[in-house]
This record gives structure tokens, sequence and C-alpha cells, in this order.
């Protein structure tokens, strides 16, 4: 697997702000598509008493575990952030590749990466950031946020020293942050003063594993809100439905026969008449503590493997998308129909911008997105969602997402039909929806149990169009991402820049190389030197990796047109020599800035070398050379060899590092100089 190198705050701090001067854009993300308020329009809600702009953010997975990426869901608009789920084994051995959205989405990636220690201080630096980008006016009229734990798997773990120090740590980060602020470079000296909340997060969504027992679940909830003083969100399985139903579902009825849930899950996996219970008690205690609780839809889908694009022996892969979807609004159906509107209910499954908006009216909040932003324009359509929430809220004339929800399915007049209240009320409401005038003037103090009502019947109108809607099903062709069969290169592939949209780690760059012909020169045992055709660049624009981000989930490869994936066949830029080191499996190499230039640690085909340029020659060292290289040919100096060296290779790397770190573009890596 590939480990994560957390970014140090005055690298990202630089590199957001000058990116932001220069370009007009952060970590990648243009201006224009930062998320923007609606006039006239409040798209707000409330979480657990805390106030968040906009109801919709990224689902806890691969966008919110790195600084940089919480960050980016942040400027596109997310306002309830569900960090990535930690746990008490935070050393785990991922199989990579791990993401697979050629068509749905599946996945197999399980947990944090980085440990308890390095997970903390990344959401502390998001926070900062965040802070800073609000202190810079960059979301005028989105400013509230709510971040939200996630937290994993058993009990044992989250009791263990290492958790309870992490979650500590959240609710109170004043000495986290009292060390980051020492390290704000002086050309942002006026960040160091921001008033940064110390308490992160204090409420806490509940991940637990597939299999997990009911009893578990309820234990792990109830400590979480005795012992540790948070709010509490349980997040449920698709498994809750049944075998007979989700069968009926999935299969006949949304035609996905082919995805094959395994019967141990359903054994495992609680029941609903143990969810029924656990969810009456859980609700009871948090009464008693002046907790918050509620649950979450829906956890992804266990299902067999039958695919090639993972590792071989990945006999089980979760999915996402599309077809979880109506999976999961069945759920919050259900889920409403017996318990009706008095637990709040997060949603993640199978959203994107022709869903977003309907699935708001039920209610939900947050509405969280993980899979549509591994597609196409990534955190692009961040901005999307809000504005089209917003457009829905203007066609039928409201400005809250309250009075939204009574008008967005026509439904708030059959839904006084289930309130208690007197004949004439009910007919003068009526006459209040026909005015179109002001619905929560009108009901006063009915209002919150007239749009509680609407809910449940928008819930039940929403989960029946889903089931029926054929944009769900399975396509009779499958239409994944365009193919062309040309092998991926170091150097001039199309440049379309899909991989650099859908890397959630913005691991992934273009720079400017220029079309100058690359010295093709091998070094053969004996020192001897040949020197071959020069190879041309056809490119001016090229690909690289900021390899201590990437974790090579195979996500670019997937959208690729080329084949071999761009994680692994473009120049992989290290933040440093011990990241370089620390990622032995890796090729690649780190720039520092030295005396007379720029000093260069590489990896090619398992050999390390050193290159000093000093703008004039390259002096390359490492592996028994020691060579120079001056404008038209290399020179053997000393050392021996005994297997050739490609010195083009050598060249081009030096050359690739004079363009990444070329004052006219922005990258990690030149940020990291300043």
């Amino acid at each position: 697997m590939a480990d994560l190198t957390p970014i140090p705050l005055p690298v990202l701090l630089n590199r957001m702000f000058r990116e932001l001067e220069a370009k007009k854009s952060a970590f990648h993300l243009p201006r224009f598509k930062f998320a923007k308020a609606a006039s006239g329009r409040d798209l707000s809600t409330s979480i657990f008493g805390r106030k968040a702009a906009t109801p919709f953010g990224p689902a806890a997975g691969p966008h919110t575990q790195l600084a940089q990426n919480i960050v980016l869901s942040w400027l596109s608009g997310g306002r309830v952030i569900e960090l990535k789920t930690v746990q008490v084994l935070d050393h785990l051995e991922i199989a990579r590749p791990c993401i697979d959205m050629e068509t749905v989405g599946f996945n197999i990636e399980w947990s944090q990466e980085l440990s308890l220690e390095q997970s903390l201080e990344e959401y502390v630096k998001a926070t900062m950031l965040i802070e800073m980008a609000k202190a810079e006016g960059l979301a005028p009229g989105l400013e509230d946020t709510v971040i939200d734990m996630s937290v994993g798997y058993d009990l044992a773990g989250l009791r263990s020293d290492k958790v309870r120090a992490f979650i500590a740590g959240m609710m109170n980060a004043s000495a986290i942050i009292d060390k980051l602020r020492g390290q704000i470079p002086e050309p942002y000296a006026r960040f160091r003063d921001l008033a940064y909340p110390t308490c992160i997060s204090d409420s806490v969504t509940v991940s637990t594993f597939h299999g997990c027992p009911p009893g578990e679940i309820e234990a792990i909830a109830a400590h979480l809100m005795a012992e540790e003083g948070l709010d509490v969100v349980v997040k449920l399985n698709p498994t809750l439905l049944g075998k007979a139903d989700l069968n009926a579902i999935l299969h006949d009825k949304l035609g996905y026969s082919d995805l094959v849930v395994p019967d141990v899950t359903f054994e495992k996996d609680a029941k609903w008449q143990d969810v029924r219970g656990i969810v009456s008690r859980l609700g009871d205690l948090a009464g008693r503590l002046g907790r918050g609780f509620g649950v979450k839809f829906s956890n992804t889908l266990l299902v067999h493997n039958h695919k090639r694009f993972f590792p071989a022996g990945t006999g089980e892969m979760y999915l996402s998308g599309p077809p979880l979807h109506v999976l999961a609004i069945e759920l919050v159906a259900r889920f409403r129909a017996e318990f009706g509107d008095h637990f709040p209910i997060s949603f993640s499954a199978g959203i994107d911008v022709n869903n977003f908006a309907d699935t708001v009216a039920l209610g939900l909040k947050p509405v969280s997105v993980c899979t549509d932003l591994l597609k196409g324009a990534g955190y692009g359509k961040g901005a999307d969602y809000i504005a089209d929430l917003a457009d829905r809220m203007a066609e039928v004339e409201t400005s809250d997402l309250d009075t939204y929800a009574l008008k967005a399915f026509g439904l708030a007049g059959a839904a006084l039909d289930d309130l208690d209240l007197p004949a004439e009320r009910k007919a003068a409401l009526s006459v209040a929806i026909e005015a179109g005038v002001d619905l929560r003037a009108a009901a006063g103090s009915d209002f919150e149990a007239w749009v509680s009502a609407t809910r449940l019947r928008n819930t039940a109108h929403y989960a029946k169009r889903v089931r029926d809607d054929r944009r769900y099903s399975r396509p009779e062709v499958d239409h994944p991402p365009r193919r062309t069969g040309v092998p991926l290169a170091l150097l001039d592939c199309e440049t379309c820049g899909k991989c650099v949209n859908v890397c959630p780690n913005d691991a992934i760059f273009r720079y400017p190389l220029p079309q100058e012909p690359i010295i093709s020169a091998t070094l053969q045992p004996g020192a001897k030197i040949a020197i071959g055709t020069a190879q041309p660049v056809t490119r001016a624009q090229q690909i690289g990796i900021f390899a201590d981000v990437c974790n090579r989930c195979g996500n670019c490869d997937v959208t690729c047109p080329e084949t071999g994936g761009p994680f692994a066949r473009k120049a992989n830029l290290f933040g440093s020599a011990a990241s370089l080191d620390d990622a032995p499996d890796r090729d690649g190499f780190a720039i520092e800035r030295a005396a007379t230039g720029l000093r260069l640690h590489i990896r090619d085909n398992g050999r390390r070398f050193v290159i000093d340029d000093d703008g004039a020659r390259l002096a390359c060292k490492g592996d028994g050379l020691n060579l120079s290289i001056g404008p038209s040919a290399p020179e053997m100096t000393t050392g021996t060899t005994d297997r050739p060296v490609d010195l083009g290779r050598l060249i081009l790397f030096a050359r690739i590092a004079r363009a990444v770190t070329a004052p006219t573009i922005i990258t990690y890596a030149n940020a990291a100089f300043d």
C-alpha cells in the first residue's frame, strides 16, 4: 500500500493563498466554482442545535481525511463535514487499488490511513484553514460550518486511551492550535491571532463495521453519549431491508442481478426488530442525558466481488452510487413509517445533482456525497448542488428549507389530514397554500408539526418515485469511461485533466514543460556512454503526481483514457527525501533548494541518485556513479556501473524539477520553498 504523508501547514497555506492570488483557484478548484449564497434563500439547517449554512457535505471517506481535501469540500459548499472514520487500529494494510468508479461505484477501503495523532492534527489544520478562508471573505453568507467526527468499530477500541485522547483533542484542540499558530509564515501573520474554535467537534457518527452485533452498536452509542458527552448518529446498513426485500429491489426492480450480498451478511447484521429496540432505548438515553441522537442511512452494501479491478483475492467489495440510493431511501421510508419525524436522519447514498434537492425536501440533514464527487468535475460539482437547491426553492417561492419541504412536492395540503387540528383551521391553511402567502406566518404555532407531517408524506412519495425511476436501474449497456488503449507514458498523454478533477486528495497536477527534445543517453557497464536519438516532447502541458498525498486508490486509472494509471506512470514528486525513502516501492523524486540551485533525490527503477542542478550543468551521483552532464552531452567523471543507467531519464527528471518549481506555476514543491 501507499502511506500518506500529511502536508505541513505552512506549505498548505502558501499553496492555497498564492494560488488564489495568481490563478484565482485553490487546490485546483477555480474560484468561480466556490459555492455562493443565493440572494433571498436561506439554505441553512440545524444539526443538534448547531447551524450549518447548507445541508450539503462530504460523507466520511476519501474527501475528509487530509486537510486540503476537507478545505476543498468546504470551498465547494460542504457545511456539514463528516470526517473520515477513525479507530484504534490506525496502521492498517489496505489493498490497492481500492476505488472503482467505472460504473456505479465500488470500494474496498477501510478506515483511516493516518495514525490517530496525524488524523487529529489534519482535522485541526483543516479547521484553521477554513477560518482563514472565512477571514478572507471566500464564502460570504455561507460561513456557518459543522464538523462531525466518525468513529468505529468496536467498544473496546473506543474505550482505549488512544481513541479517547483523539476524542478529547477534537473537543479541545487548544494545544494543537497553539502549536500550529507558531508555524504560520510571516507573509500570513494576519492569521496568527484569529479566534480559531478550540472545539473542533462534539458530535459523532458511529460507523460500525458490517456484521457488528446489535448489542455492540447500542453499547458504543451509549458510551459516546454518556462517557464522552457527544451527540450521536448511528449509521445503519442496507441489509436492514432483509434478504427478500433487498433482492426484490436490487435484482428484480433495478436489474442488478450480478450484485450478490453474501448470506452471512444478512445473518450477522442487525435486523429490523433489533434496530427498533436500539433506537427507542438510545432515544430515551439521549433525552435523559440532554444529548442529541439520530440515525444515518446508509452504510455501503457488502457484495461479492465479481470484477477484476481490485487485487487478486479480494472476495468482497462495497457498493455505492445510484442503486444504493433506492435501497437507502426505502429504509428512510420504513424508518419514518415507524418512528415518524421524531429522530433526525442523516443521509448518504447515491446523491447527485439530480436528486440532491429532492432529498433535502424530505428533511434529511445533512445530505452527504461521496461517489458523485469521484467522477467528472469532482469537487467542482459542489457549487452545482447548492445552486440547484436554491433554484428549486425559487421555483416554489420559498425562502427557507422548512417552507421548501412544504412546497417541494405539493403535498402540504394532503399533510393537513395527518394533523390533529380543527377542520376550520385546516381549511384556513389550505386557503393559505392556494393564496401563496407566507405559510410560516399563516401556520403560527402549528408550523413545525405541519412541516413534520409533510416530510413524512414527501418521504413516502419520493420512495415510490425512485423505485420506478429508470435512471436508477441497470442500463442495458454499461458505459464506462472512454478508453483509447494507448499505453500511458511519463510524458505526453492526452493531458485531458480528468485525473486532476477526480483525485480526492489534490495529488494530481498539471505543469508546463518546454517542448525541447530530451537527450537519449545510456551509461553502459565499463563507463561507456551511448548517445541515442533525442526524444521529442510533444505536449506543452504534462501531468504529475504529488506522491505524499497519493494513496494509489486507482480512481485516476478508472478515469484516464489511456492505460496504466497516472499514479503509476507519471512523475511522482515527493515532499522530501525522507518521504521518498519511506516509499521504497515507488519511483520518483524529491526536490530541495541548494546553495547553487536545486538538489534532486531520485529513485528510478529502484536505484537511488542525487543530482545537483546549478542551472548550467547536472552533477549526478549514486549507485557508484559520478557524472557531469552538460548542455550537450554527459561525461563520466568517476565510478562504475554493473548495469545500464538511463541518463536520459535522469536529465528528464531534472527538467521536470525545474518546471514544477518555476515561479509561473503553483505546486506543493515550490510552495514548500517559501
